[in-house]
Formats: structure tokens, C-alpha cells, sequence
């Protein structure tokens, strides 16, 4: 008798190959929306030897929706790969619950594991082995049949745009190529959830933009929930909706255009002869309250419309003889965002927090590994 986990696999491989479908994610006033994920108050905390207790994941609370791709975007060391590793089922929650497609994680974890798809941050596949006979014993493991086995290994390498090399070891494709042969392992047994923790480190842009291309295709033609984990600012521009993530906490979540809306005023910079003393003057030019700073770059402050500012504290800088080499006006960029919730850039070193005092509830059985 064939196992469960098969004709699950089976049942979504034909769903997936069937006629395109174009998701509607956005919800209706007729029916709810249809939560791919949903977690609420979710923590995952280790004790240390000496009985201090480090928080990974802090209260998370998250909404995604079917079809949606999701980013979370943050520093390393910022709880992205611990809150996928709850979410897939591969490690417990200390507290709090969460359900990927419509299954409790905690009570269900191996059906969890069968209904979604995960693309590691480093590589599993097996370098001395073919393409097509690393994802064909991938399908095997899953419990697919060796018929249906064969037949999902050729769809999914022809998806990727990797059917020509499926004779090819692994060692000598190329960094992309591989990044995209694993990205076909997680799609042989047709995960309703795919989840891809930092799926193009180590790539070069031209590989990095493949990958996304691939992506947006399988999201687009399909109707896939892909859960992103990424520290590239241009990564979680491709995503409908972004959740920024630090210490362990998610301190805001909405999509890229309205979180850069959010902050509002553009940033000016302006390249002087004498940048300190035009620190002085565009302070007392500028509204009041704003704050000047001076960088590397130049006198810095964020007005709103501030293309419209320049001509202004040039015409200013001018009257008191200091001569303006530069001057430029952006809007806010993610970057801006995460500053503007954390207090400082993604790409700045995380300083570590004081680790937590012990607490009762973070008890040793809790924080034990799902089985």
C-alpha cells in the first residue's frame, strides 16, 4: 500500500503542473483571506550552561497569505533562519503557536514537514552525483513512486531551465546552477509552502537575478507561497509584503512601497568647500526641529519634497560664500526603513543584547527539538 505522504505528494504534483493559475491575494469582503502561515506570540529561547537564557524569536505575531511572497528581512543573527526552522517543524517552539497550511505545527510536525518546501542557506545537494540523481532520490525519500519519481525529476528540471544538465555532476555546475537545482529538490513533492532561507548567498548579481526570475515565475504561474529570509535590500524589493526582523522581534511589516512611504521626507545631501560651516547654515535655512548631520558624504538632512529644498539652502549656502560642489535629493529606501525602525543600517555589525535572566517558563523540556 502506497504511504500517505505519496499520494499527498502525488495529489499537489498534479495540481502544480496543471493550467496556470493567477492568485488573488488580496481579500475580499466575501470570504476571509487564506493564511498560508499564521503565528501568534511565537518564542523560541535556549539556556545557556550557566542558566542565563538567550531569546532567538520574540513574540512573533504573522499573517501570510496564499500566493503571497513574504520576505523577512533583516541582519544575521536577527532570528531569520531560527523562526524558519520553527515554522517548518525542524525545531520546537518554547512558547506560542503557529500553523502552516492550515496545520498546527506543534501538534502535526511530520504533516507540516510533507506540505512544505525548504531551499537551506547553504547547499545539501550531493556533488558527486548527477542532477537528475540527486532530485530523483529526493523524490524517492519523500515516498514518491519510482514512475512518478522519474516523471516530477524531468518537470521540475525543465521549470528551473536545468533539463540540459541533468546528466551533469553537481561540482561542475555553476553557483547559480546549483542554487537553481535545489531550488527544483524543494519543488518535487509540490510544497503548498515554500520557505528559502537566504537563497542567493554567495551569488554574483547575474545568478541572483536567474534565481528571482525562476521565482517570480513559479509564484506567478502556480500561485506558490514562497517565505523569504534575505539581508539584500533589492531581494525584498521582489516581495509583495516584507516583515523587518531584529533581536528577535519583528518591529514592522507591511509592503516595500508603503513602509518607504511611511518615513516620508527625502534625503538630501549636499557636498560643500566648507562642510562644517554649511552644517551651520542649512541648520538655520532648514525647518525648524530637522536634524543636520555631517558624514562622509556631505551635509545630510531629510526634508519633505526635497528636490524642491535644493534650490533654497543652495541659494543660502551661496549668500554666506561657501560653494556647493553636489547636491542630491532621494526618497527613502529600505535601508532608510530598517535605520528608521532599528536605529541603525542593515548592513551595520548587530550589537548583542544582554542575554535574558532564567524564567520559569523556559523550561529545558521546552526548548527540546520537535522529534
Amino acid at each position: 500500500m502506497q504511504p500517505p505522504a505519496a499520494d499527498d505528494a502525488r495529489t499537489r504534483a498534479t495540481l502544480l503542473t496543471a493550467a496556470p493559475t493567477h492568485p488573488d491575494t488580496t481579500p475580499s469582503a466575501a470570504a476571509p483571506p487564506v493564511h498560508a502561515i499564521s503565528t501568534r506570540g511565537l518564542f523560541k529561547s535556549y539556556e545557556g550552561p550557566d542558566g542565563t537564557t538567550t531569546h532567538a524569536v520574540r513574540g512573533l505575531d504573522l499573517d501570510v497569505l496564499q500566493g503571497e511572497t513574504f520576505a523577512f528581512l533583516g541582519p544575521n543573527g536577527a532570528g531569520k533562519s531560527t523562526t524558519l526552522a520553527l515554522l517548518c517543524a525542524l525545531a520546537r517552539p518554547t512558547a506560542g503557536q503557529a500553523t502552516v497550511a492550515g496545520v498546527d505545527v506543534l501538534r502535526h510536525p511530520q504533516q507540516v514537514r510533507r506540505l512544505v518546501g525548504m531551499l537551506f542557506q547553504h547547499s545539501a545537494l550531493d556533488p558527486d552525483l548527477t542532477a537528475e540523481q540527486n532530485l530523483h532520490i529526493h523524490a524517492r525519500l519523500y515516498g514518491l513512486r519510482r514512475r512518478h519519481a522519474r516523471l516530477r525529476t524531468t518537470e521540475t528540471l525543465e521549470m528551473v531551465g536545468l533539463a540540459d544538465r541533468r546528466r551533469a555532476p553537481v561540482r561542475t555546475l555553476s553557483g547559480g546552477m546549483r542554487r537553481r537545482l535545489e531550488l527544483a529538490r524543494g519543488l518535487l513533492h509540490a510544497p503548498r509552502v515554500l520557505f528559502l532561507d537566504e537563497p542567493t548567498t554567495g551569488l554574483d548579481p547575474h545568478a541572483r537575478a536567474q534565481v528571482w526570475e525562476h521565482l517570480r515565475a513559479l509564484r506567478d504561474r502556480h500561485g506558490s507561497t514562497l517565505f523569504v529570509t534575505t539581508h539584500y535590500l533589492e531581494e525584498a524589493e521582489n516581495c509583495d509584503r516584507l516583515g523587518i526582523i531584529d533581536h528577535g522581534r519583528l518591529v514592522t511589516q507591511g509592503t516595500p512601497l508603503a513602509l518607504k512611504a511611511a518615513i516620508g521626507d527625502d534625503r538630501v545631501v549636499l557636498r560643500t568647500g566648507d562642510d562644517a560651516a554649511a552644517r551651520h547654515v542649512v541648520g538655520r535655512t532648514a525647518p525648524p526641529g530637522l536634524a543636520v548631520t555631517l558624514d562622509t558624504e556631505g551635509v545630510t538632512l531629510r526634508v519633505p519634497d526635497g528636490s524642491a529644498w535644493i534650490p533654497r539652502l543652495c541659494a543660502a549656502l551661496e549668500a554666506h560664500g561657501i560653494a556647493v560642489h553636489a547636491a542630491s535629493a532621494t526618497p527613502p529606501t529600505l535601508d532608510d526603513v530598517f535605520f528608521h525602525h532599528t536605529g541603525r543600517s542593515i548592513h551595520t555589525p548587530r550589537p548583542h543584547p544582554k542575554p535574558a535572566a532564567p524564567t520559569p517558563s523556559a523550561t529545558t523540556a521546552a526548548n527540546q527539538e520537535a522529534p
